[in-house]
This record gives structure tokens, C-alpha cells and sequence, in this order.
């Protein structure tokens, strides 16, 4: 006689919720840290504030917690923030001298205020990072470069074009020699906007009205609003509300009338 097949009983498992996985926190590493004034200044003694007031807050916002945390430098404690500073607390001064501030890996709770919590950090003061800077430096280098090979290869208009943004009508009175050198400074000292307004296209156009006006082909109002063309002192444009008159005379030029009004300009110039 065959045997029944025995009944197999099936249990049902609730759906497990997904466990979310937590990443650590980096811990803090440990080492000597060197702490600079951001302006550029170097003075003998420079104080930051090293617990919180009324005038100068210091104040952290937690983003686990949800709420600011007020900032205390205790020597005698483990913690950078008063909630979780316990007993009488001894305060310590967070002093600058001659623009620098060398806090040994030993203090902890000093480098974690400066380099994580404090408010002034990157606008009063930085963080020495010789990594950081050497790269940075690096790319300053680069640019300083580009800026100069462009500066020394640019015709002399261009060149008049550009210092003109900057100096106004004093770059009439400058030699061919007088206005090579200053533009070379000028890359060096400003590479960024140098390179910026070598590649902009309305610079000599702008530098085309400015001297159109020196010579008396053009007007400009004394309001800085409206720019009259010829004898008989033809309106030619209306400077737009909050717009450079010379860059507004720029766009003026790149248009089908403004072309015409550019070329006969050009030839009057020669």
C-alpha cells in the first residue's frame, strides 16, 4: 500500500527591513598643524575668539544633532563643545604671533576647534596645507606664464586696448617701450582678468569708442547716458540703465548700423 506524502508545512517570513549601512567617520589624523592669517598680514599679535559671546558667537551647527553647539577652548577638557564639557573649565587664548600659529598634535581639541569647527576659518585664518599650496602655486605659475607669452607676441593696439580698461586716458601720453612694459606687469600682477580681457572681442571696440570720443568724432553726454555722432551732434544710441557706456557702445558697434558708424570711426582715426 503506497504511503501519503507527508504534508510539508511552509512557514512565511516577514519581509526583513534593509539594514542601512553607516560609513565611518574619518578619524582626525594626527599630526602637528600649522595655522596661517588669510589676509596676508603678519602682525606681531593676533587674537581669535576662543569661546563664545553675545558679539563675537561661536557656534556650530551639527548636522546630526540638528542644532548649533556652542564652541569653548578648555585646556583641561576632551571635548570642543560646552555641552559635553564637565566641571570647572580652564579657558585658553588662541594667539597668533607674526601671522602663524603651531598647534602640536598633542592638542587636540585646539586643532579640531580650528580646523573643523571654528566660524573664522578661511575668512581670518587657514589651515597650512603644503600640498594644497604647492599645487595651487603650481597653477599660478602656469598662468603667470600664459599671461606673459600673450602679453609679449600682442600687437600694439591690442595692447593700448587693454591697458586702457585699466589706466583710461592716461595710456596716451605712454611710449610704444612705456606701454609693452606696463602690459608685461600687468599679466604678471593680474594674470586671470589679463587673460580674461585679452580673449574678450568687445575690448577693442570699447577701446575704438573711448578714443573716438577723445578726438571729438563722438559725444558722450555728461550723464553717461547718451552718445551723439558728427556735426551736427546726431543721437547715435542711448546708454541701457546700469551698463558701462563703453561696453553699451560695444554692443552698439557689433550691429548692422553700429558697423557702419564703426568703420567710417576707424578710418577717421588713421
Amino acid at each position: 500500500m503506497a504511503k501519503k506524502a507527508e504534508a510539508v508545512e511552509t512557514i512565511e517570513v516577514a519581509p526583513q527591513p534593509k539594514v542601512k549601512k553607516v560609513q565611518a567617520k574619518p578619524e582626525f589624523e594626527f599630526k602637528d598643524r600649522t595655522y596661517y592669517i588669510a589676509t596676508g598680514k603678519s602682525p606681531l599679535i593676533y587674537t581669535i575668539p576662543s569661546k563664545h559671546s553675545r558679539r563675537k558667537p561661536l557656534l556650530y551647527f551639527d548636522p546630526e544633532k540638528k542644532y548649533n553647539r556652542e564652541i569653548r577652548y578648555a585646556t583641561n577638557m576632551r571635548s570642543p563643545f560646552v555641552d559635553e564639557q564637565k566641571g570647572m573649565a580652564t579657558l585658553g587664548r588662541i594667539t597668533f604671533k607674526n601671522g602663524t600659529l603651531t598647534v602640536p598634535k598633542e592638542n587636540v581639541v585646539l586643532q579640531k576647534i580650528l580646523s573643523l569647527y571654528h566660524p573664522q576659518k578661511d575668512l581670518v585664518y587657514k589651515e597650512l596645507d603644503k600640498v594644497k599650496d604647492s599645487a595651487d602655486h603650481l597653477q599660478w605659475i602656469e598662468l603667470e606664464l600664459e599671461a606673459l607669452t600673450a602679453a609679449k607676441s600682442m600687437h600694439i593696439d591690442q595692447i593700448e586696448a587693454i591697458l586702457r580698461s585699466e589706466l583710461g586716458e592716461k595710456v596716451n601720453t605712454l611710449s610704444s617701450s612705456e606701454l609693452k612694459r606696463d602690459i608685461m606687469l600687468f599679466a604678471k600682477r593680474n594674470p586671470i582678468l589679463f587673460l580674461e580681457l585679452a580673449t574678450d572681442d568687445s575690448i577693442e571696440l570699447r577701446n575704438v569708442g573711448a578714443k573716438a570720443v577723445e578726438a571729438g568724432f563722438l559725444k558722450l553726454s555728461d550723464d553717461q547716458r547718451t552718445f551723439t555722432y558728427g556735426d551736427g551732434n546726431r543721437k547715435l544710441m542711448t546708454v541701457p540703465f546700469d551698463e558701462h557706456p563703453y561696453s553699451a557702445l560695444a554692443s552698439y558697434f557689433k550691429t548692422d548700423d553700429g558697423m557702419e558708424v564703426y568703420k567710417t570711426i576707424l578710418k577717421r582715426l588713421k
